[in-house]
């Protein structure tokens, strides 16, 4: 069996981990799909589990011989990517692709599955509100979250390029609106 796609982009901090993580936890036979970096594992992460870790070598290698669905290199000598073998690996026990991915991965990974997958953009309801969360989260310096909030606004930019804009404003009414999104695409016919 060949499942579906449904594929989740959006600026960091508009929520979008919350909500496939949510979705994850219905019996909707959704498996997350691990994407690979070349970076080091961080402290408690688990090849396998958050990614899997591989050489900047071995990942221009499995580049080369076109092992990815989409890969990009985020920062010089930094990739992440969505393997081949990852799709496989969860149509292979029946199951549909669930991936929390950044918003160039996710058009390239809609462009690749066309009418199997459903992409969705989380949005937040503004910029401002953004810049909130993400300066709630107390993670970033403000060079830092200058940054992000920099790349946010292009990436909302892309907005358009996926089936469906889910506006993060309220966590309960987006969560809602997710899993109807998710159980209307499971309903669609396979082409």
């Amino acid at each position: 069996m060949e499942g579906k796609l449904f594929i989740f982009s959006a600026p960091s901090g508009s929520g979008k981990s919350t909500i496939v993580q949510h979705l994850m936890n219905l019996n909707l036979e959704l498996a997350f799909s691990i994407s690979a970096t070349s970076r080091n594992p961080r402290e408690g992460e688990e090849d396998g589990r958050e990614y899997h870790f591989i050489s900047p070598e071995m990942f221009r290698r499995k580049i080369d011989n076109n092992e990815f669905l989409e890969w990009e290199e985020v920062y010089p000598g930094q990739y992440y990517g969505t393997l081949r073998s990852e799709v496989d690996r969860i149509w292979s026990r029946k199951q549909h692709a669930i991936f929390d991915i950044d918003v160039v991965g996710g058009i390239n990974l809609k462009r690749e599955f066309g009418e199997k997958a459903c992409a969705i953009f989380v949005q937040p309801p503004s910029v401002e509100v953004l810049a909130q969360r993400l300066r709630s989260r107390g993670t970033d310096d403000k060079d830092s979250l200058e940054k992000r909030l920099s790349k946010a606004e292009n990436e909302m930019t892309h907005a358009p390029q996926f089936d469906h804009i889910l506006v993060n404003d309220s966590l309960e009414q987006a969560l809602q609106n997710a899993e109807t999104l998710v159980r209307d695409f499971l309903k669609k016919p396979q082409n």
